[in-house]
């Protein structure tokens, strides 16, 4: 049996070694996760995503009793994104979390649903997202989805 490895590489940075519109970006999302809607969890996400025309859209979780129809703040952004700019391309998006005690200290990372949303969005516009995932202690600053998920679904496979 052959044996393969993945590795992925991420890059850990202090806030205040961004750029400035990456430090933007990061406070949208901070700011974003102050209108999650998480009366289940407790665990309020915020999102803001950077097209390449500009614009910015910020988008957080939204929970629901119905636990399937709760929608994560980053698909609520890029789903928000697609649907008003559908041709412009994500250059960048931001993630922050909350509990009760505060902003968390290390950095949340998407989940399944949200990462395989990432994916298709770099698909759609042949165009790798800059992802940044905030934690007060540091901030993770990945290069393209396929970090996170090296072995992707797309329609290459169907």
């Amino acid at each position: 049996m052959e044996e393969r490895v993945l590795k992925s590489t991420i890059k850990v940075c202090q806030t205040n070694e961004l750029s400035e519109s990456e430090q933007h970006l990061v406070s949208l999302a901070i700011k974003a996760t102050e209108n999650a809607y998480s009366p289940y969890s407790h665990f309020s996400v915020g999102s803001a995503v950077l097209l390449e025309n500009g614009k910015e859209i910020t988008g957080c979780n939204q929970e629901n009793a119905a636990f399937p129809v709760t929608i994560c703040a980053e698909r609520s952004a890029l789903f928000a994104a697609g649907a008003q700019y559908p041709s412009t391309p994500v250059v960048a998006i931001a993630i922050a979390a909350r509990n009760a005690d505060g902003l968390l200290a290390e950095p949340v990372t998407p989940c399944g649903s949200c990462r395989q949303a990432l994916v298709e969005t770099e698909f759609r516009h042949k165009r790798k997202i800059r992802i940044l995932l905030y934690g007060t202690s540091h901030v993770y600053v990945i290069d393209g989805i396929n970090t996170l998920m090296p072995l992707s679904f797309t329609d290459d496979q169907m």
